[in-house]
This record gives C-alpha cells, structure tokens and sequence, in this order.
C-alpha cells in the first residue's frame, strides 16, 4: 500500500517543479514509510511514498518501462494490491514481456502496453495508480471497482493534480476553498457522499469503477465497471456453496504477502467468517494472529440501540480459542482517545466521525506492532444486507424512499447546526434530497421485479455507493495513519457481482439477517457468532473524554472562533447548557460526536486555512 501524487501541466516545464512535487509526496510518508522518489519529464511529474508488503527489493515506484534501459515508454505511481498479478504475469510472459522485478506495479505496467486502458478490466485487486504514457504525452488515472483505495484530483486549464488525498494537492498549487457545494457535502450527506465530489472547489474524486484519460484536448471519463441485472439461476444450497467458494479464493489471494500479516477479528459473523476461512487456507492458524479493540473495565463500550449491541471481545476471544489463533487486544482508552484526537482531521483533510476516528487509528497502530498487513470484514454488510436500515425491505417494500434510509427524516441532523443563513445557501434538506434521486435513478433494476426485490435493489445500490464510501474512506484513512494496509475481501468484485442477484430471500436465510453467509460458514464457526445480532464497531464511554470535549467547547463558546461563520452560537449554547445532545456526522447518536465535530469543525478552517465562498 502507498501514497502517490502527480501533476501533469501542458502550459510548463515541470523539470522545474521538483520542490513542489517532492512537498506533494512527502504530505503522505504515513502511507509509505518504507521509501519514496519522484520522476520529473517536461509535462509530466510523479511522486511516491512505499509502503513494501511485494517483492520488498525490487517493487520501488515510480517505476517505469520501454523497450530498452533508454527508452521510457510509460511510467506508473501506483498504491493497492493487485490479487491476480501472478496469473496476468504468465499471461503476459506467454506473449513475450519479460520481467525485471516480482512486483504487482510491473504487471500493471506491462498491461497497459498489452491491453492499453482496457488492462484495468482484467485487475482483481485494490488500487489507485497513474501512468504517464510517453508515446502519446496523455494521462491515465485509475481506481478499483468499489473505490477501496482513494485518488483526487484537480483540473485547471490544461494542468491536471493528483494525490492519495487531499492534502497532497493542497501542498501543490491548489488552494482550500469551499462553497455551497463543499458544505452540502459536509453538513447535509456527511454518511452519504455523493460520489465524485468532495467538500473541496475544484477537487474531486475519480469514482469507482472509473478511468480517466487526460490530454492536451482535456479530460474524458469512462465507466469500466458496473451492477448488471439479471435472474439468478442458483437454488439456496447451491448459492450459500458457490458464495463460500468466491470467499475462499478471495481469501486465499488475499493472504498473499511478503510481511508479516494478520486478522481483524471483532467476533462479529463477517470477521469471524473471513479468519476461520483464513486458517484453512493457510494451514498454520499459530502463524495468523487475530486482533479487536479492547477497553478498560470502566470505559465499556456504549450501547447505542440497534447500532451497537454488545461487547466485541469475548465473541472474538471465543472464535481464537475455537480456531487456535493467537489473539491480541488493542487497548483504547480515553487518554488515548484525548491525546491523539487529532488524528481525524490531519488523516482526512476535514472533519470527520471524532472519537471512532481516533478509535481505529489506536487499533491500526498496536496491530501496526506486530503485522503490516490486516484482513478486515468491512463490506459484508453491504453485500448480505446486515445493517437495521435494510429492514426497510420488507416493511414497507412499496413505500417510496424519501430519505437516505439509515438517515430518516426528523433525527437531530449535523444541518441543524448552522446558522439560518447559511442554511438557506446550502440547503441541506433539498440537497439530500436531490443526491437520493440522482442514486436511485442509478440502480439497475431487472424487469418483472417484485416489491421486495426492487425494494432490495435499492437498499443494496444505496448501501454500495452512498453508504460504504464513506466507510471505506474511513478504514483508510485511520489504517494508513498507522501505517497499516487494509485488506478487504468481501469486496471482491466476482462476490459482489454474484451476490447483487441474489433474492433477498435467500440473503435472509433461516429468518436471519445475512442467513445467507451463516449458512456458507456454518460449519467454521461457533453457534454463538452465528446467532449473533449485528454490532458496529464499538463506541467508548470514558468519561474523562467526554468531560474535555465538554470542557474545550464552552471555552470556544466564550471565544470569537471562526466556526461561528458557519454554525449557530446561540443555539448551540442553549443546548450545551440543557445537555442536550450535540447532532453530528454520524449516522449513530452519540454524546461526543457534535461535541467532537464542533471542535474539529474550528481547527480545520484555521489549520488549513480555509476559504469560504
């Protein structure tokens, strides 16, 4: 996994530009500690910060090819994991490429000179990588099918920026500037981000699925990857079979490493699910340690109704013992929480979820102690329908969507935190609004659906492009943070295509939320997880935290701070002293999230200096 960051400008000579780059590049060393370098040519400059977890020796970046020691034809920066690269390597070798390093970024290079744009369809993998093609003097940028791994960009004219995130561009010639727009994104969809857009003027995100070609006659994007509906031909037994068998060889590929590497085990069905098919896969349980968040007896986590239920660490205990991994717990404790509660903002380049932010950066960094590499079970959920919101479903299947669905409306919103001004110019209702429309005209429906099954879709398409961004974005972050590369193999491709065909019946095998994968795994894992209700990742209770968010916000109440450009003093006030919960970013209610989101709120538009248009 690393960091990358680029600009191609076809109105100067970039050879002189070298300081900026390399300033661009060093803003991400926390996405690779392990190295880095810049390639400089007249319209083009890469930059590369490595984190090595293939082919440790030979795999530095940028890299580049041609046909001879002299001759460049294309070069690439490029962070993620590509999952198939040994099978496309012989391919490629079948047809007469040769190699200079055991490297995945190689294999993509010469891909492209096989295949061309087209090479990014043949990729199973994470990834986020530019090449410069020499030949041509054009620009290719690309991302993985669910957007696992981030890339921004910027387009000005004839000069175009990248970067891992945001804060690689705004360390070259890009200002922070947000308008209406960007405070939309932040206030009105913190848990739905339109996909694309960023809270940045004249930043964006390549979304998932995408390409883009960038050359002097300007930039054109095409969709590589999408949902395709259609009957699904499989009886349930033979469904729960084929969807351990894709599991399985997602897993498989995904152990693939040069560094030591480990599990995120919150003793959940999904993790638990992925490391009981990680141990048979590889064979040495001992060798394949197992990792969750812990708290200290006093700062239990909170329960917080449908979205956190019960303690993570004895179901995870549980499953260790019962497939014999060693399992290690990550203390998080409130004074880590308070003396690294920064963290979120300077990762994510705005405000964002506070202290579940800071929670897993804390677990990245005490798994980052002992693995480089963690499978994780984010994006089962998604996929098998495991979230309260999908109960929608079958409750009211022909009842139109009138909001995000895990956002009803008249909860306490972030919105409701601005001043009546600002408000009016962001129109965060109508906003929301507007973005649900725009997703459900997405969703590919097949013909004669019933109720449910179209209802199914929908719920399915939301939680796939509006809802998991937003996660991922996080896992990222806060992994990279630590130095930590994140695997996800519940976002196979080949899994999500099979299962969006999948009735919903069969999903909710047995009358169970996500029956479907307990039945694939049935019999892996104790009876105790598979009967287990879903619970989020675990929000602390520590009440020293809890008194300095509180404490730190009266002193910004007292004070002429430049939040309150944008949010209401007066009522923020008044509900302080009612102890009224803050609304925040989070789609769970918590005391400290709109006390959090306030604070980080004031620090990134004095940190980062940011202008309001």
């Amino acid at each position: 996994m690393c960091g990358i960051a680029g600009w191609v400008d076809y109105g100067r000579d970039l050879r002189a530009e070298e300081n900026v780059i390399r300033a661009m590049t060093d803003t991400m060393i926390h996405r690779g500690p392990d190295g880095g370098d810049v390639w400089l040519s007249r319209h083009a400059a890469f930059g590369h910060r490595r984190l090595a977890v293939i082919d440790i020796e030979g795999g530095a970046q940028p890299m580049a090819v041609g046909d001879a020691a002299d001759d460049t034809q294309v070069v690439i920066t490029y962070g993620g994991e590509i999952y198939n690269f040994t099978e496309l390597r012989a391919e490629l070798a079948a047809r007469g490429h040769s190699f200079g390093t055991r490297s995945d970024t190689e294999v993509v290079l010469r891909a492209y000179l096989e295949w061309g744009d087209s090479a990014v369809e043949r990729l199973n993998g994470m990834f986020a990588f530019a090449i410069w093609d020499t030949r041509t003097q054009e620009l290719l940028l690309a991302r993985d099918r669910l957007g696992v791994k981030p890339l921004y960009y910027a387009v000005a004219g004839g000069r175009l920026l990248f970067g891992s995130e945001p804060k690689a561009l705004l360390a070259g010639p890009l200002r922070a500037e947000v308008d209406a727009e960007g405070l939309a994104e932040l206030f009105a969809v913190p848990t739905a981000p339109t996909p694309g857009r960023t809270v940045y003027r004249g930043m964006e995100q390549l979304r998932p699925g995408h390409v883009i070609r960038f050359s002097r006659s300007g930039v054109r994007t095409t969709r590589y990857w999408t949902l395709s509906s259609h009957s699904h031909p499989d009886d349930l037994d033979a469904t729960a079979r084929h969807v351990r068998d894709l599991l399985a060889d997602a897993v498989r590929r995904q152990l693939v490493s040069d560094v030591p590497i480990g599990m995120l085990l919150s003793g959940g069905l999904d993790s638990s699910a992925l490391t009981a098919l990680a141990v048979t896969e590889s064979g040495a349980p001992d060798k394949l340690p197992t990792f969750s968040v812990e708290f200290p007896p006093t700062e239990e986590p909170q329960r917080l109704g449908q979205w956190n239920r019960a303690a993570d660490l004895p179901y995870a205990r549980e499953v260790a013992t019962a497939l014999g991994t060693a399992h290690i717990g990550v203390l998080v404790d409130g004074g880590g929480l308070l003396r690294h509660g920064g963290i979120g903002l300077t990762s994510r380049d705005r405000p964002g979820w506070g202290e579940p932010d800071t929670s897993l950066y804390l677990l990245s960094r005490g798994v980052r102690e002992h693995v480089t590499v963690a499978l994780s079970g984010d994006v089962s959920d998604e996929i098998f329908g495991g979230y309260p919101f999908f109960r929608g479903i079958t409750t009211a299947p022909s009842a139109p969507l009138e909001s995000f669905p895990w956002a009803p409306p008249g909860l306490p919103a972030t919105a409701d935190l601005l001043l009546p001004e600002v408000a009016r110019a962001v129109r965060p209702q109508e906003y929301a609004r507007e973005r649900l429309r725009e997703a459900l005209a997405e969703v590919p429906h097949a013909s004669g659906e019933e109720p449910e099954e179209r209802r199914a879709r929908e719920i399915t398409y939301l939680a796939l492009t509006r809802w998991l961004p937003a996660l991922l974005d996080r896992t990222d972050r806060m992994s990279m943070a630590a130095s930590l590369e994140v695997r996800v193999p519940f976002a196979d491709h080949r899994l999500i295509e099979y299962l969006w065909n999948v009735p919903w019946r069969f999903k909710t095998a047995g009358g169970s939320p996500k029956g479907l994968l307990g039945l694939a795994l049935a019999d892996l894992l104790p009876q105790s997880v598979l009967r287990r209700a879903k619970s989020g990742y675990p929000a602390s209770s520590s009440p020293a935290f809890y008194a300095e968010m509180r404490a730190q916000v009266d002193d910004l109440l007292s004070r002429d701070a430049p939040v309150f450009q944008l949010a209401d003093r007066a009522k923020i006030a008044r509900w302080v002293r009612n102890d009224t919960i803050l609304p925040g970013p989070r789609a769970a209610p918590h005391p400290t999230g709109g006390l959090d989101f306030l604070l980080t709120l004031d620090r990134w538009l004095t940190s980062y200096q940011v202008s309001l248009r």
